[in-house]
């Protein structure tokens, strides 16, 4: 009898051979499932290695690869930038010819204020008392370098130059022992952010008067030309040599050689053509120009001009000069305009 015969005579053997058969079919399909979506480089995960109970178990690594394939890698560098130039004392500086106050002030990125209020015994407020050799204090930050006296306190320091007490006593160039803030008399202290008043340097503004005339030296000075209002350069050099209009100095000190030509900067009448010292200007010259607007020309080595004499704009009135208190040859202009100070630089034409 063959095998179908046997199977259609039992058909229990009949089912059984089916599901033999079945179960071979579908462990083969699975087999060759699994063979598919699995790499063939990938080995089994280890499995992870038991912990105490509670404990956190380490995460598994990446699987299959390799270490270096598998890293991002960054060099790490280390830099910590702690500037060696950080300096919180008073440097010592050497005036050397060419030097103003402006000039030192602006390359040691300090105020010109700060710099005269630093040096008060050398240079009195006065930034056209620079001289060649001087030594000058220059603080590290904007403020007043101030000498402690007897009975100061720090409140009191505060209070007189309008200033913080936490910074005077937290400046590092102070070496202020915070435990006990105790400062000796005789001792320099930086007041960081103080601030105090100048002590100007001035001739007083001399005027013809609405009327036209004006008593200068006991003269009475009639009526003369009115200016413009537009501005001439009073040399044939545009450009400053010492310092600039600022609070501490009210004109500009352009570029002059000794004996350069100085011309009226616009019409009007001479009311001051005087030498010697006055108030630190030297030789000068000031002419009122009628409109509300008054020139001053300092430190001159010749004057041209007398008091009451009309002048006009571009008329040689004197040679520049290093007159009175004076740091080189160059001449100090001001522009005054109503009995106050503006900026030179605000009504010369551009150089």
């Amino acid at each position: 009898m063959n095998l179908f015969g046997k199977l259609a005579r039992s058909p229990r053997l009949f089912n059984g051979i089916s599901w033999g058969v079945t179960a071979l079919v579908v462990a083969v399909l699975l087999g060759f499932t699994f063979w598919k979506i699995t790499p063939q480089q990938v080995s089994a995960a280890p499995e992870p290695t038991p912990t105490e109970e509670g404990a956190p178990t380490s995460l598994p690594t990446t699987i299959g690869l390799d270490a270096g394939a598998q890293a991002i890698v960054r060099h790490i560098v280390l830099k910590t930038e702690i500037s060696s130039s950080t300096n919180y004392n008073i440097v010592e500086y050497t005036v050397v010819r060419g030097d103003s106050v402006f000039g030192i002030a602006k390359v040691h990125n300090i105020k010109p204020e700060t710099l005269l209020w630093a040096n008060y015994d050398t240079l009195q407020d006065s930034p056209d008392s620079l001289r060649v050799g001087q030594k000058l204090n220059i603080p590290s930050t904007d403020g007043v370098y101030y000498k402690w006296q007897e009975g100061d306190t720090l409140d009191a320091i505060a209070r007189k130059f309008e200033a913080s007490v936490d910074d005077i006593l937290n400046w590092p160039g102070n070496n202020i022992d915070l435990t006990n803030p105790d400062i000796k008399p005789d001792t320099y202290v930086m007041v960081p952010g103080g601030h105090r008043e100048f002590v100007q340097w001035l001739i007083p503004t001399v005027a013809r008067g609405r009327s036209g005339t004006a008593s200068i030296g006991g003269a009475a000075c009639g009526g003369g030309p009115v200016g413009s209002g537009a501005f001439v350069w009073p040399t044939g050099n545009h450009s400053v040599s010492g310092n600039e209009y600022w609070s501490g100095h009210l004109g500009i000190d352009i570029a002059a050689g000794e004996g350069a030509s100085v011309w009226a900067a616009d019409a009007g009448v001479v009311t001051i053509a005087q030498g010697g010292w006055n108030g630190g200007y030297g030789n000068v010259v000031m002419i009122d120009h009628g409109n509300g607007w008054v020139t001053v020309y300092g430190h001159l080595s010749q004057i041209n001009v007398v008091p009451c004499q009309a002048v006009y704009a571009g008329q040689l009135i004197g040679l520049a000069g290093n007159t009175g208190n004076s740091f080189g040859a160059h001449l100090h202009f001001e522009t005054r305009q109503g009995g106050g100070y503006q900026n030179p630089w605000y009504v010369l034409p551009a150089p």
